[in-house]
């Protein structure tokens, strides 16, 4: 990331002052939801009051009066922050949604929905009622769109933008993050339908890339939205990722998985975050603790079946500095 922006980032982030209300919101049709409700687990959590980030059950979510599929909670969090979150059916970590790979920060193993909050306006920023567990609000389609900053020399004092025909052309309204590496990315929410756009290395026209005539329609970038979509990554003014970047592509994949599953005597929990060390806790179907694995070292834990029943379970695994991942597991 380049340095201009990055300070103005910690600037922004450092002061008390830039406050924002920030409606999340989940669509449960389809569900069945849990007697002890629903709720949002976060790294917002302690921002908004909250005793501590990730807590399944410190978060409650309240039923819409209207619509009793939606669930919702307004919070006062910093503006000028990227926030990581999942929605929970019920008040326990196993109970979370299982995030789409679109929705998904997806880098280094990470699958939690995350939202950038980029406005000080009067107003909640608000992008919808997500359905549980799946991409976008009823009715709408996920895009994310991509840009490789890396062949500029300076980033823009106001951020990186895109606008497009699908949010009024307008280049102040949608700053985009990033996570490093210069790549700069940010996800929308809108009908099927075919769409143009541009990037901004800044918010105003003066500041629009040139697309080339290779990849451009009307000098613009098209994209048919025909399904939740993250776009492929392009240089600014590019029609393909900058050459010169030695950026990873995102690493959509579970953090761990199992194999054998479902399982009829055993199974192996093999961990792909890379980390030193796991705490790992097998609950059953109501969230009753079967037994943990404590300071588990190494990529893998061999797990033998021991007079358990026939059902459905669950693996929390725990590591520092990353919200619990949960496997299912089959006993057949």
């Amino acid at each position: 990331m380049k340095n201009i922006f990055l300070l103005l980032l910690i600037s922004l982030t450092c002061s008390t002052l830039f406050a924002k209300k920030v409606k999340f919101a989940v669509n449960m049709t389809g569900q069945v939801v849990d007697s002890m409700g629903v709720h949002i687990s976060g790294d917002f959590q302690d921002e908004a009051g909250y005793p501590a980030d990730w807590e399944a059950a410190d978060t409650e979510m309240l039923q819409d009066p209207l619509d009793t599929n939606i669930y919702s909670v307004i919070v006062d969090i910093p503006a000028f922050r990227k926030y990581e979150y999942k929605f929970v059916n019920g008040n326990q970590f196993y109970q979370v949604e299982f995030v789409p790979i679109e929705s998904r920060v997806g880098y280094f193993f990470n699958d939690n929905r995350w939202l950038w909050v980029d406005s000080l306006a009067a107003d909640t920023t608000f992008v919808g009622a997500i359905i549980f567990s799946t991409n976008a609000p009823a009715g709408l389609t996920l895009l994310r769109t991509v840009v490789d900053m890396h062949n500029e020399t300076t980033i823009a004092t106001e951020g990186v933008h895109v606008a497009g025909d699908f949010q009024g052309w307008n280049t102040q309204k949608t700053m985009l993050y990033s996570f490093g590496n210069d790549i700069y990315e940010i996800i929308s929410y809108m009908p099927t339908a075919t769409y143009m756009f541009k990037y901004y290395n800044g918010n105003t026209s003066t500041n629009t890339e040139t697309v080339p005539t290779a990849c451009a329609s009307t000098g613009n970038r098209l994209v048919e939205l025909i399904k939740d979509t993250i776009l492929t990554t392009v240089c600014f003014s590019g029609c393909s990722a900058c050459v010169t970047t030695g950026v990873n592509a995102p690493a959509f994949l579970e953090r761990a998985y199992l194999s054998p599953n479902p399982s009829a005597t055993h199974t192996t929990l093999y961990f792909q975050d890379h980390q030193a060390k796991h705490i790992v806790s097998l609950v059953d179907a109501n969230g009753k603790n079967i037994c943990t694995y404590k300071d588990i070292e190494g990529d893998v834990l061999p797990i033998v079946q021991e007079n358990l029943s026939k059902g459905l379970y669950f693996f929390i695994i725990e590591n520092k500095g990353h919200a619990p991942t949960v496997v299912k597991w089959v006993l057949e």
